[in-house]
C-alpha cells in the first residue's frame, strides 16, 4: 500500500480561482492562506533521490516495469499526482496547472527531507519534471513524451483521444474490464492507445489503470487547464534529456523536435518501438536514459 504525505502548500497569487463550489454570480474572495495537501506515494531503493510522475488519467504504478531498476542506484519515489491515483484531489482554491501543481510537488518533497532531486516524468509528467528543472528545483530532468510542444491541432487531438479513453473506462462494467484484461486482444482493446506492448502489461496492471482513469477526479480540470498549456522556457544549467516513443499514439515524435529547440541544451532520444508510456515497452532502455541523465 501506498504511504501519504500530508504537507501545506501556499497557492500561486497568480493562479489563485473562485472555489469551486461559489454560485455564478455570487463571487467570493479565494482564500490565498497555506492549504493542506495530500499525495500518496511509494519509496524504495537508496542513492540519490529520484521523482517519477505519471501521465494524466494514470497512477504511479505506471512507473512498475521500471522501479526495480532504478532503486539499485536510486531512492525512487512514485507519486501519484493530486487527483489521480490514491492521491485526493487539490484543495478546491487550486488550479491544475503546471506551475501549481510543480509547486505542490516542490512541498510534497521538502516534506520528505528532499530539497532537489532528480526528476523524470512522462507526458504530464514529463511538463512538470521540465518546469521543476527551469525554476531550478531538481537536480536533472527526464521527460518522456512530455506534453506541451504541440500545435493546437495536435492538443485537440491528444485530449480528444484521452477523454475518448475515459468514456470507455467510465462505460465498462467491471466484470468486462476483468474479462478483457485477461487475454491478449483484449489487453490491447484497452491499453494499445498508450502502450506499443499491451500484451506485456499483466491483468491486474490493465485493470488497476483502467479503474485509475475512471476514477481520476482531477482528470477534466486538468484537461481544461491544459488548453493554455505550453512550454516555451530553455531549462538551463541541470542535465536535460528528452525521449520520444516511436510508436506514442497521443502525442506524435515530431513534437520532440519542437522540445529540441525550445531547450537547446537537451538531449534527445529515440524510443524504438516504444508507445506514450514507454516505461511498460522497453523497461530496460527507459531506465537507461533515466539512471545516464541523473549522473
Amino acid at each position: 500500500m501506498p504511504a501519504t504525505a500530508s504537507f501545506e502548500v501556499q497557492p500561486p497569487h497568480d493562479t489563485l480561482h473562485l472555489p469551486r463550489d461559489t454560485p455564478h454570480g455570487s463571487p467570493q474572495p479565494a482564500d490565498s492562506g497555506p492549504h493542506t495537501v495530500n499525495l500518496a506515494y511509494e519509496r524504495t531503493g537508496s542513492g540519490a533521490p529520484l521523482l517519477l510522475l505519471h501521465g494524466v488519467g494514470h497512477h504511479h504504478q505506471a512507473w512498475d516495469p521500471v522501479r526495480h531498476i532504478l532503486a539499485a542506484e536510486r531512492d525512487v519515489i512514485a507519486v501519484d499526482l493530486p487527483g489521480f491515483g490514491a492521491s485526493p484531489a487539490l484543495p478546491r482554491e487550486f488550479t491544475y496547472d503546471a506551475v501549481t501543481v510543480a509547486s505542490v510537488l516542490d512541498a510534497f518533497c521538502r516534506s520528505l527531507g528532499i530539497e532537489r532531486p532528480h526528476v523524470a516524468g512522462n507526458s504530464l509528467g514529463g511538463l512538470l519534471a521540465l518546469e521543476l528543472g527551469r525554476r531550478g528545483r531538481a537536480r536533472s530532468v527526464t521527460a518522456l513524451s512530455p506534453a506541451g510542444f504541440w500545435t493546437e491541432r495536435e492538443r485537440a487531438y491528444a485530449f480528444g483521444t484521452l477523454r475518448a479513453m475515459r468514456l470507455g473506462a467510465l462505460a465498462l462494467p467491471l466484470p468486462l474490464i476483468d474479462r478483457l484484461s485477461r487475454s491478449g486482444p483484449g489487453r490491447a482493446a484497452l491499453t494499445s492507445t498508450i502502450y506499443a506492448r499491451p500484451g506485456r502489461r499483466s491483468p491486474e496492471a490493465v485493470v488497476a489503470e483502467t479503474l485509475a482513469l475512471r476514477n481520476a477526479t482531477g482528470f477534466e480540470e486538468t484537461l481544461a487547464v491544459g488548453r493554455e498549456a505550453g512550454f516555451r522556457h530553455d531549462v538551463a544549467g541541470v542535465p536535460v534529456a528528452i525521449a520520444w516513443g516511436t510508436k506514442d499514439r497521443i502525442l506524435l515524435r515530431r513534437q520532440g523536435v519542437r522540445a529540441k529547440r525550445t531547450i537547446p541544451g537537451a538531449r534527445l532520444v529515440r524510443l524504438p518501438g516504444c508507445g506514450h508510456v514507454p516505461m511498460n515497452d522497453d523497461p530496460a532502455l527507459v531506465s537507461r536514459v533515466i539512471l545516464d541523465t541523473s549522473r
